[in-house]
């Protein structure tokens, strides 16, 4: 993923300007909308969780979407408490899949990181994800709704923003396992590349045989 393949800019939000950032491969196998943690404390599409996230979907062939949420960077509007987030989020993906002309036929993840998550399960009431990757989420801080099935839900076992308690807590009558990484914080410093492993390989049992539609962007 770099420069080359990037496409950022701005498109029409329901409250004026969304910033969007689309890394899709020569030939492309599926969307993935990925969602940044909480803006107040500094969360934007540039996140490095964020990226690591569209990074591991675009290597196996994702156009991998990502998008500033309102009032974050240059996209317009004020902070809604998760309510507008979840139509910037489905608006870049309406953008994503009128780019792609055979988007309804590609698989379709959501991804997103800390309150991102709270975001791309509510985003998951309105369409169908092929899979879903849900990094720290944040239990207790937001009323998450119940993840899609076979969703993969990873965690740091010394969380201190979202303890793993509250993940346990939140996944436990979902009966979604949940993937630890011992002595591992929130932000996942020194970490990135061991979660890149573990997203690229549930990716990998997810994504659909070849009969799915393949198109040369």
């Amino acid at each position: 993923m770099n420069s080359k393949t990037l496409e950022r800019h701005t498109i029409a939000g329901s409250v004026g300007a969304l910033e969007i950032a689309l890394n899709a491969p020569k030939m492309v196998r599926g969307i993935a909308l990925i969602a940044h943690p909480l803006p107040q404390e500094g969360g934007t599409l540039d996140n490095k969780v964020v990226y690591t996230l569209a990074k591991s979907f675009f290597a196996l062939g994702f156009a991998a979407m990502r998008f500033n949420f309102r009032g974050v960077g240059r996209s317009e509007g004020i902070w809604d408490h998760g309510e507008g987030e979840t139509d910037d989020a489905l608006r870049a993906l309406e953008y994503a899949q009128a780019r792609l002309p055979q988007a309804a036929q590609m698989p379709l993840a959501l991804a997103g990181f800390s309150f991102g998550t709270y975001v791309q399960t509510r985003v998951a009431q309105h369409v169908t994800p092929t899979m879903t990757v849900l990094i720290a989420p944040a239990a207790k801080r937001f009323a998450l709704p119940n993840a899609p099935a076979n969703t993969l839900v990873v965690h740091g076992e010394n969380d201190d923003v979202i303890p793993l308690a509250d993940a346990l807590d939140w996944v436990r009558p979902q009966h979604l396992p949940l993937t630890v990484l011992p002595g591992c914080g929130h932000f996942f410093h020194g970490r990135l590349t061991q979660l890149q492993t573990i997203v690229s390989d549930y990716i990998a049992t997810r994504i659909l045989d070849s009969t799915h539609s393949i198109i040369d962007t």
